[in-house]
Order: C-alpha cells, then structure tokens, then sequence
C-alpha cells in the first residue's frame, strides 16, 4: 500500500477531527488508488473510522461500486456491509444498477443490505425496482417489493401499482 494512502488513512482515525477531515479530502482526491486500500481497512476497521471511510468511499463514487459489491460478496462482516451499503446508498443514481443486479446473489443477508442502500438512494430506484417488479425472477421481485415496502410511502404506492399490473396481466 502507498505510503501516503497508509498515512492518510490512519489519519482518519485521528482524535483530532479537523486531520480526519484533512485525511477525507486527501483521500477522495486520490481517487480509484485509494479504493482498494480503503476497502481494505473497512473490512477490519473500528466502527467510528468506518463512517469517515465510507463517506470517502461514496466521494469518490462510481469507481468504488464494482469494488465495494465484489468486497460485499466475499466479506460477510455485518459491520462491513452496512458501511459498504451506506456508501453505495449516498452515490445515488449511478449504483442503481448495479445495486439491482447485486439481487441476484443467493446470499440473503448481502440482498438485505443492496435493499437499504436502494432505500437510501430513495426516489431515483423507484423505476427500476418497478421494473424488477415485472422482469425479475421470482427472487428479485421478491427483493423489489420488500425494497419498495421498506421504502415507505414514497415505495409503497410503486409496489402496489407493480401488483396489480401483474394481476391485470
């Protein structure tokens, strides 16, 4: 790992929060080099380093969802995943996609966290887990409606739309 990644990650573990927030902007300015190593420190990280390095990890956006999915997949860490998700949740649009195809894992716990980013995300999801509704497999329409339901009001009215064109149909 590079020096200066290695140095600005501990940083972010600093009790001195204006060098935490050094550390994040630092890192977000490194770009896909610090992905990995980022990811890397969130598998085994304290919970309270583990909100900077998500927030970093959601900054640097869409080349850090391949990479945070791929992690998700293997690391079944509870901690991990549900920093993992919230980062993935505040990139918005972009992880949309990729967060719906990530409906196909059998790992039920991992489509439970790909739900909560998709709720975080909110009303941009919205379309595409309707779709999911009437395209998917019996297991990602299950994972749309129940993501549609947790989403509340906002969900709910998509989901029952989604029924009951399936019954019309």
């Amino acid at each position: 790992m590079d020096a200066e990644i290695t140095s600005q990650i501990k940083a972010l573990s600093s009790q001195n929060i204006d060098e935490r927030h050094a550390a994040e902007e630092r890192l977000t300015a490194m770009g896909e080099a610090a992905i990995l190593p980022l990811i890397e420190v969130l598998t085994e990280a304290e919970e309270s380093t583990c909100w900077y390095i998500a927030r970093v990890l959601a900054r640097i956006g869409e080349p850090a969802i391949k990479p945070l999915l791929i992690t998700m997949i293997v690391e079944e860490n509870p901690q991990f995943r549900r920093y993992a998700a919230a980062a993935l949740g505040s990139m918005g649009e972009v992880a949309i996609e990729p967060l719906i195809e990530a409906f196909s894992t059998e790992d039920k716990a991992l489509r439970g966290f790909v739900s909560l980013a998709l709720c975080q995300i909110g009303t941009p999801a919205l379309a595409p887990l309707k779709k999911l509704l009437k395209e998917g497999d019996e297991v990602q329409r299950m994972c749309a409606s129940l993501t549609l339901w947790k989403m509340g009001e906002e969900g709910i009215g998509d989901l029952v739309e989604g029924l009951s064109d399936e019954k019309s149909s």
